[in-house]
């Protein structure tokens, strides 16, 4: 037994050395790798501890957060009882769901058409060119909307006039609001989002490229026998994740698109959680609306995994 343990422990110490000596050699990595960690220990998982309050009466001015009276489900009661709802979760649903049909398959198919060009200036120039608005802000591109979109003076609208039709108020329009934000998007993050393709293409085996030439196959079914097929454990990967986030809306984007008029159809739960968290101090209601938000995201998650297994690929877990 004496024997057993004196290895065990010799077995241990060579681990922790193995393992220093890795961290050692590869420091720069991991240190390059700090500022994620570092984001999400602090925004993402701290942020749990809080999560309590939404079973109490919160007030800010008292130092334990859970001093006040425990009320239970109240605030989720609250939650689904209210008259905005169903309107909430609509507009979130719905524009969850335009993202995923409308967003979500045109990185995929833009990476596919790069793919496919021979003439490397050009491409990188695509390329450049299509990444760069992924870096403006949301105040710059609502901006550009505005000066784009404005009914007196607008410059889609001067082309209307000018081509005979009317004017269209397309920043007051309920029945414009959510094609204006799925073209927002498109514009911001398709280039963005071709970059994981690209790179999970760059890993394809040229043989295969070459054994289907040798049969007659054109392009179109090379990408569809070949590049498509190799790249669906990728696909399938980034829309689990993407269902991890099927709730959360881009607050900046519709926080400075909403107005008065298409609050009725812009009005979702990540501008009610500001409206009234913030700016109204409710604390824990709206808190038991974040964990709502987590709940339904957390069920998509694993129910896209389960899809995903099903369909032949690996999943996330």
């Amino acid at each position: 037994m004496a024997n057993v343990k004196t290895k065990e422990t010799k077995m241990n110490v060579m681990r922790k050395k193995s393992l220093w000596s890795e961290l050692k050699r590869d420091k720069m990595l991991y240190l390059m790798l700090l500022p994620g960690v570092l984001f999400f220990v602090f925004f993402k998982f701290r942020p749990f501890e809080w999560f309590g309050i939404a079973f109490f009466e919160y007030n800010p001015f008292i130092k334990n957060p859970f001093a006040g009276e425990f009320v239970g489900m109240k605030y989720f009661s609250m939650l689904f009882k209210s008259s905005n709802f169903w309107m909430l979760f609509k507009n979130t649903l719905l524009l969850s769901v335009y993202s995923i049909v409308f967003f979500f398959p045109l990185p995929i198919v833009f990476a596919l058409l790069l793919n496919e060009v021979d003439n490397m200036i050009y491409k990188k120039a695509v390329q450049t060119i299509t990444y760069i608005p992924h870096f403006f802000s949301w105040v710059v591109i609502a901006g550009i909307s505005f000066t784009l979109l404005a009914k007196d003076g607008g410059s889609v609208n001067n082309l209307l006039e000018f081509l005979g039709g009317t004017r269209v108020a397309f920043l007051t329009s309920a029945s414009w609001f959510r094609p204006i934000v799925i073209i927002q998007q498109v514009w911001k993050d398709v280039g963005w989002g071709t970059i994981v393709y690209l790179a999970a293409m760059t890993s394809i085996d040229p043989s295969l490229y070459e054994a289907a030439s040798m049969d007659g196959a054109g392009r179109f079914s090379k990408i569809f026998y070949i590049t498509l097929p190799s790249i669906a454990p990728t696909i399938a990967t980034l829309l689990i994740l993407r269902m991890g986030s099927f709730m959360d809306t881009s607050f900046d984007q519709l926080f400075l698109m909403v107005n008065d008029v298409n609050r009725s159809v812009g009005e979702v739960f990540d501008t009610f959680i500001y409206t009234q968290g913030i700016s109204n101090g409710k604390f824990s209601y709206t808190t038991a609306v974040g964990i709502f938000k987590s709940l339904v995201s957390m069920i998509m998650v694993v129910s896209c995994n389960w899809v995903a297994k099903k369909l032949g690929n690996e999943g996330i877990m």
